[in-house]
C-alpha cells in the first residue's frame, strides 16, 4: 500500500474526530445542583479523613451551608428570570431551567434542610455510655444484636455518612424534575434511590424491622427501576431520540428529519403506549399511588423516623414534578390516552389510602396510608391538564412537605423504654401528659384533612378547583369524599390524645435540642402562614406554572 493511500486513510479517520463538539454547560443555571453534589463528595472526604468525634460536627455544618446555598442559588436564578421570560433547555438538551423545575427544586432544598435537622438529633435517647446518640445505628455493618454492635455502642460511634447520604439524594431529586430527556430522568432517579436504600436500613432501635424495610423497597424499586427503563428503550425505538422535544414532535406529527434506520419502527403508537405506560408506571410507583403503594406502609414504618420523614416529603416532591414534565411535555399529544388511566388511579388511590388508613394501629403506617391518599387528591391536580393543574401541584407539594417533615419530627419525640412510642393505644392522653406537643400535633393532623385556616385546605381547594374547570367534577365529588374519610382517622387521634386517660405505663415525651424545635416550628408556621394567606404563595406557583419547550 502506497503512503498517499496509508496518509488518506488517516486524513479520513480524523476528519470527524475533529468536528465532535465540546459540551456547553451552563455552570451558573446548574448551580444548585453542583453545589449540594460538591457538598455530598466533601462530606465523603469528611468521613475518610476527621478523626471520628469531629465528624458529626464538620457533616452537620457542610450540609447546613450547602443546603443554604443551593436554595439561594434557585433564589438568584428565579430573580434574573430564569422561572419566567429567560426559560429555556441548559446542558445540551438534559436539564430544563424553568419555573416548575426552580419551583420544586427550591421546595426540595428546604424540605431538606428542615429534615436535616431532624437527622441531626441527638437529645432523644438518654446518652449511651457517655456519649450522645441519635436515631441511626452505631456500626451501620454489624450484624444487629452481635458482639460487633454492642462493641460500636459502647465506643459511641455514630453513623455520620447519613449526611452525605442525604445530600447525594437531594441531588438526584433536584434532578429529576427538571430532567428533559429520558436518560437524564433514568440517572436522577438511581442517584436519589440508592442512598435512600440505604438510609431506610440504619435504624438504630428495631434493627431488624429496619432491614427488612430496606429490603422491601430495594427490591420493589429496582422493579419499578426497570420498568421505567424498558419504557425508555421503547420510546427510544418509537421516537428516535430520548430527547423530551423530539418525543414529543414525533407524537404530534410535526418531526422532519427522519433517520432511514429508525424509519421502519417510527411512529409505532404500540412502542409509544406500552413505553409511555411503564415510564408512567416507574413514576407512579415513586409517588405510592395505588396499585403501585404495597412499599409504603412496611417502609415508613420500618425506617428511622428522620428518614420517613424525609422521603414521605421530598420524594413525592421530585417524583410529581417528573410526572408532570412527563405528561405535559412530552405525552400532551396523548392525553386523551392517558387521562382516563389516570382517572382510575387517582380514584382508587384517594378511596383505597383513605379506607385502609382507618384500620390501622401505628401511627406511622397511619401516616403512610395518609400520604397514599394524598397522592390521589395531588393527582386530581395532575388530570386536569392545565396551567392552574400544574400551580395548584405545585403549591400543594410545597405545603404538604412540610406537614409532612412536622407531624414525623413529633413522631420522634413520643417514646418509651423502647424507643419511639408508635403504637396507637400509647398516645392515649397525651394532651393531658404533654398539652403543648399534642396540640402541635393535631395541627398537622388538621392540615392532612384540609381543615380551614391551613396549608392543607389550601391545597385541596386548589388542586380541587383545578381538577373541577379542566372537566373532572366528578373526580372533585371522590375528592370530597375521600377527604371527608380521611378526616375521620385524623380526628380520631386527636381524640385520643386530647379525651382519653393516660396510661400509667404510658410513653413519656422527650425534650428535643433546639433542631427538632427548629423543624417542628417552621412546620407549624408554614402550615398556619400557607393557610391563613395562601394568595401571595398561590400566584408565586402560578408564576411558575409554565414549562419550557
Amino acid at each position: 500500500m502506497s503512503t498517499a493511500a496509508v496518509h488518506s486513510l488517516w486524513t479520513t479517520a480524523a476528519d470527524p474526530i475533529a468536528k465532535i463538539p465540546t459540551p456547553h454547560i451552563e455552570y451558573g443555571q446548574l448551580s444548585p445542583t453542583l453545589i449540594v453534589v460538591g457538598a455530598a463528595l466533601v462530606g465523603v472526604l469528611i468521613e475518610a479523613f476527621v478523626p471520628r468525634k469531629s465528624r458529626y460536627y464538620a457533616q452537620v455544618f457542610v450540609s447546613v451551608v450547602a443546603l443554604c446555598a443551593a436554595f439561594a442559588a434557585v433564589v438568584g436564578l428565579a430573580a434574573d428570570g430564569y422561572g419566567t421570560t429567560k426559560a429555556h433547555i441548559a446542558a445540551m438538551g438534559a436539564i430544563a431551567v424553568d419555573g416548575p423545575a426552580l419551583f420544586l427544586q427550591g421546595t426540595i432544598l428546604l424540605a431538606g434542610l428542615v429534615a436535616l435537622f431532624t437527622f441531626a438529633e441527638r437529645r432523644l435517647d438518654p446518652a449511651a455510655h457517655g456519649s450522645r446518640v441519635d436515631s441511626f445505628a452505631a456500626q451501620a455493618a454489624s450484624v444487629p444484636g452481635s458482639d460487633g454492635e454492642k462493641a460500636a455502642v459502647k465506643a459511641g460511634f455514630t453513623t455520620t455518612e447519613v449526611f452525605p447520604l442525604l445530600l447525594f439524594a437531594i441531588a438526584g431529586m433536584l434532578v429529576f424534575p427538571s430532567a428533559n430527556d429520558l436518560l437524564t430522568l433514568f440517572v436522577a432517579l438511581e442517584v436519589f434511590s440508592l442512598p435512600l436504600y440505604l438510609l431506610c436500613a440504619l435504624a438504630r432501635r428495631k434493627r431488624l424491622m429496619s432491614q427488612e424495610a430496606a429490603v422491601k423497597y430495594f427490591l420493589l424499586g429496582a422493579f419499578a427501576s426497570a420498568f421505567t427503563l424498558f419504557g425508555i428503550a421503547l420510546l427510544y425505538g418509537y421516537a428516535g431520540s430520548v430527547s423530551y422535544a423530539r418525543i414529543a414532535q414525533v407524537v404530534d406529527g410535526t418531526v422532519t428529519n427522519v433517520d432511514p434506520a429508525l424509519a421502519g419502527t417510527m411512529g409505532n403508537d404500540a412502542l409509544l403506549l406500552i413505553g409511555g405506560a411503564m415510564i408512567v408506571m416507574g413514576l407512579l410507583f415513586k409517588v405510592g399511588a395505588v396499585p403501585f403503594h404495597m412499599w409504603t406502609p412496611d417502609v415508613y414504618q420500618g425506617a428511622p423516623t428522620p428518614v420517613t420523614g424525609f422521603m414521605a416529603a421530598a420524594t413525592k416532591v421530585a417524583a410529581f414534578g417528573a410526572l408532570l414534565r412527563l405528561l405535559y411535555v412530552v405525552l400532551p399529544g396523548m392525553r386523551w390516552d392517558w387521562r382516563p388511566v389516570m382517572w382510575a388511579v387517582a380514584i382508587i388511590t384517594m378511596l383505597g389510602g383513605a379506607i385502609v388508613a382507618i384500620t390501622q394501629t401505628d401511627i406511622k403506617r397511619l401516616l403512610a396510608y395518609s400520604s397514599i391518599a394524598h397522592a390521589g387528591f395531588i393527582l386530581a391536580g395532575v388530570i386536569a391538564t392545565s396551567k392552574d393543574g400544574v400551580s395548584s401541584v405545585l403549591f400543594y407539594l410545597a405545603g404538604y412537605s412540610f406537614v409532612t417533615i412536622g407531624a414525623f419530627a413529633v413522631v420522634t419525640l413520643v417514646r418509651d423504654a423502647g424507643g419511639e412510642a408508635t403504637h396507637l393505644s400509647k398516645w392515649a392522653g397525651l394532651g393531658r401528659r404533654s398539652p403543648l406537643v399534642a396540640a402541635v400535633f393535631a395541627v398537622f393532623l388538621l392540615a392532612f384533612a384540609g381543615i380551614p385556616l391551613t396549608s392543607g385546605f389550601a391545597g385541596k381547594f386548589a388542586v380541587f378547583k383545578a381538577a373541577a374547570a379542566g372537566g373532572a367534577a366528578p373526580l372533585v365529588v371522590i375528592g370530597v369524599i375521600s377527604s371527608a374519610i380521611a378526616a375521620f382517622f385524623y380526628i380520631r387521634v386527636i381524640v385520643l390524645m386530647f379525651f382519653s386517660e393516660p396510661r400509667p405505663d404510658g410513653p413519656t415525651v422527650a425534650v428535643p435540642s433546639p433542631l427538632t424545635m427548629a423543624a417542628i416550628g417552621l412546620g407549624v408556621a408554614v402550615t398556619l402562614v400557607l393557610g391563613v394567606a395562601p394568595q401571595y404563595f398561590l400566584n408565586l406557583a402560578s408564576q411558575a406554572g409554565v414549562f419550557v419547550r
